[in-house]
Protein backbone atom coordinates (compact mmCIF):
# COMPACT_ATOMS: atom_id res chain seq x y z
CA UNK A 1 0.00 0.00 0.00
CA UNK A 2 2.85 2.36 0.72
CA UNK A 3 4.90 1.83 -2.42
CA UNK A 4 1.50 2.00 -4.35
CA UNK A 5 1.12 5.79 -2.28
CA UNK A 6 5.03 6.81 -2.99
CA UNK A 7 4.23 5.67 -7.04
CA UNK A 8 1.09 7.77 -7.01
CA UNK A 9 2.45 10.56 -5.90
CA UNK A 10 5.78 10.42 -8.60
CA UNK A 11 3.23 10.67 -11.17
CA UNK A 12 1.79 13.35 -9.79
CA UNK A 13 4.28 15.36 -9.53
CA UNK A 14 5.71 14.24 -12.88
CA UNK A 15 2.88 15.14 -14.65
CA UNK A 16 2.53 18.51 -12.88
CA UNK A 17 6.33 18.99 -14.23
CA UNK A 18 5.34 17.97 -17.71
CA UNK A 19 2.22 19.83 -18.24
CA UNK A 20 4.09 23.11 -16.64
CA UNK A 21 6.91 22.81 -19.14
CA UNK A 22 4.44 22.35 -21.73
CA UNK A 23 3.85 25.85 -20.70
CA UNK A 24 5.67 28.58 -21.28
CA UNK A 25 5.89 31.37 -18.96
CA UNK A 26 3.83 34.82 -20.13
CA UNK A 27 5.78 37.23 -21.53
CA UNK A 28 5.04 41.03 -22.76
CA UNK A 29 7.07 40.37 -25.65
CA UNK A 30 3.87 37.87 -27.24
CA UNK A 31 1.66 41.14 -26.37
CA UNK A 32 3.91 43.19 -28.27
CA UNK A 33 4.38 41.19 -31.09
CA UNK A 34 0.65 40.97 -31.65
CA UNK A 35 0.98 44.70 -31.62
CA UNK A 36 3.74 45.17 -34.29
CA UNK A 37 1.75 42.56 -36.43
CA UNK A 38 -1.29 44.73 -36.10
CA UNK A 39 0.96 47.69 -37.17
CA UNK A 40 2.21 46.14 -39.97
CA UNK A 41 -0.87 44.80 -41.44
CA UNK A 42 -2.34 48.29 -41.18
CA UNK A 43 0.44 49.39 -43.65
CA UNK A 44 -0.33 46.11 -45.58
CA UNK A 45 -4.65 46.17 -46.04
CA UNK A 46 -5.08 49.84 -44.65
CA UNK A 47 -6.75 51.19 -41.28
CA UNK A 48 -9.89 50.47 -41.43
CA UNK A 49 -9.36 46.02 -42.39
CA UNK A 50 -6.70 45.79 -39.76
CA UNK A 51 -8.66 46.99 -37.28
CA UNK A 52 -11.09 44.71 -38.26
CA UNK A 53 -8.94 41.98 -38.36
CA UNK A 54 -7.36 42.72 -34.88
CA UNK A 55 -10.84 43.84 -33.25
CA UNK A 56 -12.15 41.54 -30.74
CA UNK A 57 -15.93 40.91 -31.06
CA UNK A 58 -16.25 42.94 -27.89
CA UNK A 59 -13.84 45.49 -28.44
CA UNK A 60 -14.51 49.13 -27.64
CA UNK A 61 -13.35 52.15 -29.25
CA UNK A 62 -13.82 55.85 -28.03
CA UNK A 63 -15.94 57.70 -30.10
CA UNK A 64 -16.41 59.76 -28.55
CA UNK A 65 -18.03 57.71 -25.77
CA UNK A 66 -17.08 53.45 -25.55
CA UNK A 67 -19.04 52.14 -28.40
CA UNK A 68 -18.61 48.41 -29.86
CA UNK A 69 -15.43 48.62 -32.60
CA UNK A 70 -16.63 46.19 -34.79
CA UNK A 71 -20.26 47.89 -35.05
CA UNK A 72 -18.34 51.24 -35.92
CA UNK A 73 -15.55 49.68 -38.39
CA UNK A 74 -18.49 48.03 -40.42
CA UNK A 75 -19.74 51.36 -41.19
CA UNK A 76 -16.39 52.56 -42.68
CA UNK A 77 -15.04 52.27 -45.85
CA UNK A 78 -11.86 50.23 -46.52
CA UNK A 79 -9.10 51.99 -47.96
CA UNK A 80 -5.54 51.74 -48.69
CA UNK A 81 -2.81 53.95 -48.94
CA UNK A 82 -1.34 56.87 -48.26
CA UNK A 83 -1.88 58.69 -45.63
CA UNK A 84 -0.96 56.05 -43.56
CA UNK A 85 -1.22 55.55 -39.78
CA UNK A 86 1.77 54.56 -37.79
CA UNK A 87 2.98 53.09 -34.71
CA UNK A 88 5.10 51.26 -32.62
CA UNK A 89 4.93 49.81 -29.08
CA UNK A 90 8.01 51.09 -26.55
CA UNK A 91 5.81 49.47 -23.36
CA UNK A 92 4.19 46.55 -22.60
CA UNK A 93 2.84 44.49 -19.68
CA UNK A 94 1.23 40.85 -19.52
CA UNK A 95 -1.05 38.76 -16.96
CA UNK A 96 0.69 35.62 -15.51
CA UNK A 97 -1.89 33.63 -17.07
CA UNK A 98 -0.93 34.94 -20.20
CA UNK A 99 -4.47 35.86 -21.48
CA UNK A 100 -4.66 39.66 -20.60
CA UNK A 101 -2.18 42.49 -22.04
CA UNK A 102 -1.25 45.88 -23.21
CA UNK A 103 1.34 47.69 -25.15
CA UNK A 104 1.29 51.86 -26.10
CA UNK A 105 3.78 53.52 -27.58
CA UNK A 106 3.86 56.38 -29.98
CA UNK A 107 1.67 57.08 -33.11
CA UNK A 108 2.21 59.22 -36.23
CA UNK A 109 -0.19 60.28 -39.27
CA UNK A 110 1.07 60.94 -42.29
CA UNK A 111 4.86 61.04 -40.43
CA UNK A 112 3.23 63.68 -37.95
CA UNK A 113 2.86 63.20 -34.62
CA UNK A 114 -0.25 62.39 -33.27
CA UNK A 115 0.43 61.27 -29.58
CA UNK A 116 0.40 58.20 -28.04
CA UNK A 117 -2.00 54.97 -28.85
CA UNK A 118 -2.76 52.69 -26.01
CA UNK A 119 -4.65 48.91 -26.52
CA UNK A 120 -5.52 45.93 -24.24
CA UNK A 121 -5.14 42.90 -25.58
CA UNK A 122 -6.82 39.73 -24.59
CA UNK A 123 -5.90 35.99 -26.01
CA UNK A 124 -8.52 34.79 -27.76
CA UNK A 125 -9.79 30.58 -27.49
CA UNK A 126 -7.81 29.37 -30.78
CA UNK A 127 -4.49 31.04 -29.00
CA UNK A 128 -4.39 34.15 -31.11
CA UNK A 129 -4.68 37.67 -30.06
CA UNK A 130 -7.32 40.31 -30.50
CA UNK A 131 -7.83 43.88 -28.96
CA UNK A 132 -10.32 45.10 -26.60
CA UNK A 133 -9.27 48.70 -26.20
CA UNK A 134 -7.65 50.55 -27.97
CA UNK A 135 -7.47 54.42 -28.59
CA UNK A 136 -5.34 57.27 -29.03
CA UNK A 137 -3.89 59.70 -26.23
CA UNK A 138 -3.86 62.82 -28.48
CA UNK A 139 -1.41 65.77 -29.17
CA UNK A 140 1.84 65.64 -26.39
CA UNK A 141 4.60 68.38 -26.30
CA UNK A 142 8.10 67.44 -27.36
CA UNK A 143 9.66 64.66 -29.73
CA UNK A 144 8.56 61.45 -29.64
CA UNK A 145 10.69 58.24 -29.34
CA UNK A 146 11.88 56.52 -32.39
CA UNK A 147 10.61 53.04 -33.46
CA UNK A 148 14.08 51.60 -32.16
CA UNK A 149 13.29 52.60 -28.87
CA UNK A 150 13.72 48.96 -27.15
CA UNK A 151 10.77 47.54 -25.44
CA UNK A 152 10.40 48.20 -21.72
CA UNK A 153 8.66 45.80 -20.29
CA UNK A 154 6.13 45.47 -17.27
CA UNK A 155 7.72 42.49 -15.06
CA UNK A 156 4.90 39.99 -14.46
CA UNK A 157 3.19 39.75 -11.01
CA UNK A 158 3.86 37.16 -8.66
CA UNK A 159 0.67 37.73 -6.43
CA UNK A 160 -2.27 35.88 -7.31
CA UNK A 161 -6.20 36.13 -6.39
CA UNK A 162 -8.42 33.13 -6.12
CA UNK A 163 -10.50 33.82 -9.68
CA UNK A 164 -10.73 36.38 -11.72
CA UNK A 165 -14.04 37.69 -10.24
CA UNK A 166 -12.82 37.96 -6.82
CA UNK A 167 -9.40 39.66 -8.50
CA UNK A 168 -12.07 42.06 -10.41
CA UNK A 169 -14.00 42.93 -6.92
CA UNK A 170 -11.00 43.69 -5.56
CA UNK A 171 -9.72 46.33 -8.48
CA UNK A 172 -13.56 47.82 -8.41
CA UNK A 173 -13.32 48.47 -4.25
CA UNK A 174 -9.23 50.11 -5.19
CA UNK A 175 -11.10 51.80 -7.64
CA UNK A 176 -13.95 53.34 -5.84
CA UNK A 177 -11.59 54.40 -2.86
CA UNK A 178 -9.47 56.14 -5.67
CA UNK A 179 -11.92 57.75 -7.23
CA UNK A 180 -13.52 59.13 -3.89
CA UNK A 181 -10.54 60.69 -2.59
CA UNK A 182 -9.05 62.54 -5.64
CA UNK A 183 -11.24 65.01 -6.32
CA UNK A 184 -10.45 66.40 -3.18
CA UNK A 185 -6.96 65.43 -2.66
CA UNK A 186 -5.26 63.96 -6.10
CA UNK A 187 -2.07 63.69 -4.78
CA UNK A 188 -2.58 61.61 -2.32
CA UNK A 189 -5.06 59.78 -3.92
CA UNK A 190 -2.58 58.39 -6.19
CA UNK A 191 0.25 58.50 -3.83
CA UNK A 192 -1.73 55.57 -2.22
CA UNK A 193 -1.40 53.33 -4.78
CA UNK A 194 0.62 54.47 -7.40
CA UNK A 195 4.18 52.61 -7.32
CA UNK A 196 8.02 53.09 -8.75
CA UNK A 197 7.22 51.65 -12.45
CA UNK A 198 3.78 53.09 -12.45
CA UNK A 199 3.57 55.20 -15.43
CA UNK A 200 0.88 58.01 -17.04
CA UNK A 201 -0.29 60.29 -19.88
CA UNK A 202 -2.67 62.19 -21.43
CA UNK A 203 -3.76 65.95 -21.43
CA UNK A 204 -0.44 66.09 -23.62
CA UNK A 205 1.49 64.54 -21.39
CA UNK A 206 4.19 62.00 -22.82
CA UNK A 207 4.34 58.61 -21.33
CA UNK A 208 5.98 58.69 -18.32
CA UNK A 209 9.11 57.11 -16.74
CA UNK A 210 10.15 56.72 -13.65
CA UNK A 211 8.10 57.91 -10.31
CA UNK A 212 9.21 61.61 -9.68
CA UNK A 213 7.79 62.03 -13.33
CA UNK A 214 4.60 60.79 -12.65
CA UNK A 215 3.72 62.14 -9.79
CA UNK A 216 4.49 65.20 -11.56
CA UNK A 217 2.29 64.66 -14.71
CA UNK A 218 -0.42 63.65 -11.82
CA UNK A 219 0.23 66.70 -10.23
CA UNK A 220 -0.79 69.26 -13.40
CA UNK A 221 -3.88 67.74 -14.18
CA UNK A 222 -6.91 69.92 -13.79
CA UNK A 223 -8.06 70.06 -10.15
CA UNK A 224 -11.41 68.75 -9.40
CA UNK A 225 -11.97 65.89 -11.58
CA UNK A 226 -14.81 63.34 -11.13
CA UNK A 227 -14.49 59.82 -11.99
CA UNK A 228 -16.84 57.09 -12.75
CA UNK A 229 -16.08 53.59 -13.76
CA UNK A 230 -17.75 51.87 -16.77
CA UNK A 231 -16.02 48.51 -17.44
CA UNK A 232 -13.05 46.44 -17.54
CA UNK A 233 -12.14 43.28 -17.18
CA UNK A 234 -9.54 40.70 -14.80
CA UNK A 235 -6.98 38.29 -15.70
CA UNK A 236 -7.58 34.31 -14.72
CA UNK A 237 -4.36 34.10 -13.00
CA UNK A 238 -6.14 37.32 -10.98
CA UNK A 239 -3.15 39.48 -10.70
CA UNK A 240 -3.80 42.04 -13.60
CA UNK A 241 -7.02 44.20 -14.87
CA UNK A 242 -7.80 46.71 -16.84
CA UNK A 243 -10.36 50.00 -16.15
CA UNK A 244 -11.92 52.34 -18.16
CA UNK A 245 -14.40 55.10 -17.27
CA UNK A 246 -15.72 58.85 -17.50
CA UNK A 247 -14.38 61.68 -16.09
CA UNK A 248 -15.63 64.86 -15.72
CA UNK A 249 -13.88 68.33 -14.63
CA UNK A 250 -14.19 71.94 -15.23
CA UNK A 251 -11.43 74.15 -17.50
CA UNK A 252 -10.96 77.20 -18.47
CA UNK A 253 -13.46 77.41 -20.84
CA UNK A 254 -16.42 75.69 -18.85
CA UNK A 255 -17.42 72.49 -18.11
CA UNK A 256 -15.14 69.46 -19.82
CA UNK A 257 -14.74 65.69 -20.17
CA UNK A 258 -12.98 62.52 -21.03
CA UNK A 259 -12.68 59.07 -20.26
CA UNK A 260 -9.85 57.41 -17.86
CA UNK A 261 -7.98 54.19 -18.96
CA UNK A 262 -5.96 52.32 -15.85
CA UNK A 263 -3.98 48.97 -15.81
CA UNK A 264 -4.20 47.49 -12.09
CA UNK A 265 -1.65 44.77 -11.16
CA UNK A 266 -1.74 42.79 -7.98
CA UNK A 267 1.11 42.58 -5.54
CA UNK A 268 2.50 41.93 -2.07
CA UNK A 269 0.28 44.80 -0.77
CA UNK A 270 -2.65 44.74 -2.82
CA UNK A 271 -3.88 46.25 -5.78
CA UNK A 272 -1.70 48.82 -7.61
CA UNK A 273 -2.37 51.23 -10.42
CA UNK A 274 0.34 50.89 -12.92
CA UNK A 275 -1.19 53.14 -15.75
CA UNK A 276 -3.84 55.48 -15.77
CA UNK A 277 -4.52 57.59 -18.49
CA UNK A 278 -7.27 60.78 -19.21
CA UNK A 279 -8.68 60.58 -22.96
CA UNK A 280 -10.45 64.01 -23.62
CA UNK A 281 -13.10 64.23 -25.51
CA UNK A 282 -12.78 67.09 -27.68
CA UNK A 283 -15.39 69.83 -27.61
CA UNK A 284 -17.50 71.07 -30.92
CA UNK A 285 -15.85 73.26 -32.86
Amino acid sequence: MRSTTILSGVIAVLLATSASAKTPAASPDDVAAAERAFAALAQEVGIVDSFRANAAPEGVVFSPDPINAQANLAAQKSEKGPPFLKWWPIWAGVAASGDLGFTTGPATYDDKSIGYYFTVWAKQPDGSWKWLLDHGSGPVTGDLPGTDTPLNRLAVSSARSPSAKRAYAGVQAAEARLNADMTADPAGAFAAVIVDDTRVMGLGTQLTTGREATVAALARRPAGMTATPLAGAASKAGDFAYTYGDVRWTGKNGPRRGHYVRIWQKRAGGWRLVFDEVVMVRQPG
